[in-house]
C-alpha cells in the first residue's frame, strides 16, 4: 500500500504546464493529471519578495475554480531573488544573460510555494533554497544561454543542467525546491490531507 494512499485515491490535479513539475511529482509514486490554468502572474507591488510565490500559487488555484470532493488539486510557483530583486523567466537570450551576470559570484535564493486544495481545505507551503554561484566568464554564459535556451526557467537557468552542474558551488537547503517541486515539503503536505 502507498503510504499516501487516500490521498493516491483522489483525482489528483497538476496545475502546471511546467514539464519539470510532472517530472517531479510523477516520482512521489501519485497518479495525477496535468490541467493548464489561465492565470495572469501579476502581484501586488509592495507584496514582500517572500510571500510573493504564495500569493501566486493560490491566485493559480482560485483561478481553477471549483473543487469536487474527489478532487485534489495541486499548484505552484518558483521565482529566483538576488538581495531584493525579483529575477523572474526571462524574456530574451539578452535579459537571460544580464539575469546570470548578475548571479555571477553571488548567493541567492529561489522560494518556490505549493498550494494543496481539496473541496474543504487548502494548505499551502513555502520552501526556501540559498545558493551560491561561482564567478562565471561572458563566455560560460554565452554558452550556457545559448546550448540550454532557459527562457522557460525563473532566474534564467536550470539547476539540474549545466550551469548547475558547473556554477553552482554551494546550496543550502531542498534542491528540487530548485527545480520548482519541494518534494519532501509537498509529501508532508499530502500526508496532513
Amino acid at each position: 500500500m502507498h503510504p499516501l494512499q487516500a490521498v493516491k485515491d483522489k483525482n489528483i490535479i497538476l496545475g502546471s504546464t511546467s514539464p519539470r513539475r510532472k517530472e517531479l511529482l510523477a516520482q512521489l509514486g501519485l497518479p495525477f493529471i496535468v490541467q493548464s490554468i489561465d492565470c495572469q502572474e501579476d502581484y501586488p507591488i509592495n507584496t514582500p519578495v517572500h510571500e510573493i510565490t504564495a500569493y501566486l500559487a493560490e491566485k493559480k488555484a482560485k483561478a481553477f475554480g471549483a473543487i469536487s470532493n474527489n478532487q485534489l488539486l495541486m499548484t505552484a510557483d518558483t521565482l529566483v531573488v538576488l538581495g531584493n530583486e525579483v529575477l523572474g523567466k526571462p524574456k530574451s537570450t539578452a535579459e537571460a544573460k544580464a539575469m546570470l551576470q548578475k548571479l555571477s559570484g553571488k548567493t541567492h535564493e529561489v522560494f518556490t510555494s505549493i498550494c494543496v486544495c481539496s473541496a474543504d481545505k487548502h494548505i499551502t507551503h513555502t520552501e526556501k533554497t540559498k545558493l551560491w554561484v561561482q564567478h562565471l566568464t561572458q563566455t560560460e554564459i554565452d554558452y550556457y544561454v545559448e546550448n540550454y535556451k532557459p527562457l522557460d526557467k525563473a532566474g534564467a537557468y536550470g539547476i539540474q543542467e549545466w550551469f548547475g552542474q558547473v556554477a553552482i558551488h554551494k546550496i543550502e537547503g531542498c534542491y528540487y525546491n530548485v527545480m520548482g517541486l519541494p518534494l519532501a515539503a509537498l509529501y508532508q503536505v499530502l500526508k496532513n490531507f
